[in-house]
């Protein structure tokens, strides 16, 4: 098979890794950088223009696209789906992951076990959004934000109103959720692949740090899932719409809370900690499904 792996570094290590685990099972795999890629559009159908060629012949596309560039990415992502080629993470799974408030918003009418939440237009009643939330301390979260950037706990309603109004006056999105104390700083990653979930870590934040990022200085360790785990992060995945994703999740005494369903899971943490072929699963998930779409 040919398989276009879209990411803008080609040394980066899932990059790599992808690239690996599709010559090592026989196929031809292209790095392409999706920024450089001219969506054509006729009567004659859809077509990609890249390195001063069209980009023809291909049986699957494995998108890494980056959260700055989600927009244009999310375009050659649909792109190649109007030319019937086979993607792991499709264009609307995608767009869906990108926004936290949709993607929550899906879960929630999913039924599908998620922290407290509340988002608000600039409201000044910021008093009842803490309260929504569960009280303080609770955790606000840019919408934009990742690997853990623009996320801050508020731990006393004082706080929390100021943190709001700054943002707020900043005209800044954010959504607000319940602390889930008993996690102690720590939250589970669940990679999952065409409905299975293939490796799992559990991911344990710094020494007076409530964010569990393996960027924020973080450590991880391989966990077992419990079958309840496993049955949410592939339920979550599923509702989300992507084949392949990092389902993030908090362990709470209600059950298992998922924060996050990522469409570009990195998988040097997941890989290292679990020393499991995480890339050649999703070699192998191509290979079941390109003749089915």
């Amino acid at each position: 098979m040919k398989i276009a792996v879209l990411s803008r570094n080609s040394n980066l290590y899932s990059t790599k890794r992808l690239v690996e685990a599709a010559e090592q099972r026989g196929h031809e795999a292209h790095v392409i950088d999706h920024l450089k890629c001219n969506i054509e559009l006729d009567q004659n159908g859809p077509t990609l223009y890249y390195n001063n060629d069209y980009l023809t012949g291909f049986d699957a596309v494995i998108p890494r696209i980056g959260a700055s560039v989600t927009f244009y990415g999310t375009a050659v992502v649909r792109q190649f789906e109007m030319m019937k080629v086979f993607t792991v993470v499709s264009s609307k799974g995608l767009v869906h992951s990108r926004d936290k408030l949709r993607c929550l918003q899906v879960l929630s009418r999913e039924g599908i076990r998620i922290p407290k939440t509340v988002f608000t237009n600039y409201s000044k009643h910021v008093d009842h959004v803490v309260k929504s939330a569960g009280g303080a301390p609770v955790v606000l979260k840019l919408l934009e934000g990742t690997q853990g950037l623009g996320v801050v706990l508020a731990e006393n309603e004082n706080a929390a109103q100021s943190v709001l109004e700054a943002f707020n006056g900043l005209k800044a999105r954010v959504i607000v959720q319940e602390f889930i104390k008993e996690a102690k700083g720590a939250d589970i990653r669940a990679f999952v692949v065409g409905g299975k979930v293939v490796g799992a870590m559990k991911r344990q934040g710094k020494d007076g740090e409530f964010r569990s990022n393996l960027h924020r200085g973080g450590s991880s360790r391989i966990i077992e899932l419990t079958d309840l785990e496993k049955d949410v992060a592939i339920k979550a995945a599923a509702t989300v719409g992507l084949g392949v994703a990092g389902v993030d999740m908090l362990q709470s005494e209600r059950g298992p809370l998922v924060i996050e369903v990522n469409s570009s899971p990195g998988l040097e943490g997941i890989e290292k900690t679990t020393h499991f072929d995480i890339a050649g699963s999703i070699i192998e998930y191509i290979e079941a499904n390109v003749n089915k779409i």
